[in-house]
């Protein structure tokens, strides 16, 4: 059986993240600083890269974890208190730094999809926001979180 989804969904992740690297890119010094959430703390759009590298990490390891079987994120995931455990371990990193880990942990999860089995996109696991999915939704849901964040970027600081 030819493959399908795999593909498509590589070339989607590919996407993403060209889109991502190029509006970050684009930000000014100040733009960086600027609050682009405020609640329950500020975060900017050097907090989003923290985010989205630290996301990406977790949610590779929670795929894997489905496409060979496990059940993914363990019941009651507490999402918000990782995001909050995170953003202090990279609050040093420059955001040229962030934008270069990102790319790299983006590199890996593209690595590992491009190894897997299509069916295993059938797996069932649970994700930390949307419960339980498809290994194929999941990988989805990586791509869709970070154009969800960039488009609120755009919004509050306007196309740059």
């Amino acid at each position: 059986m030819p493959e399908t989804r795999r593909p498509g969904l590589i070339a989607k992740l590919e996407r993403g993240q060209r889109k991502t690297t190029e509006i970050f890119g684009r930000l000014t010094a100040a733009q960086w600083e600027q609050v682009v959430y405020d609640d329950p703390t500020p975060w900017t759009p050097r907090s989003l890269a923290a985010h989205f590298l630290s996301s990406e990490l977790e949610l590779l390891r929670l795929c894997k974890d489905v496409a060979s079987g496990g059940p993914g994120a363990p019941e009651g995931y507490d999402y918000n208190g990782f995001n909050a455990e995170q953003q202090p371990l990279y609050a040093s990193v420059p955001p040229a730094q962030l934008l270069e880990e990102l790319g790299a942990a983006r590199g890996r999860t593209l690595e590992w999809l491009g190894t897997i089995d299509e069916s295993a996109l059938d797996h069932v696991g649970r994700h930390p926001a949307l419960g339980e999915v498809s290994l194929e939704i999941m990988i989805v849901a990586i791509y869709g979180h970070q154009l969800l964040h960039m488009r609120d970027l755009q919004s509050k600081l306007g196309p740059s």
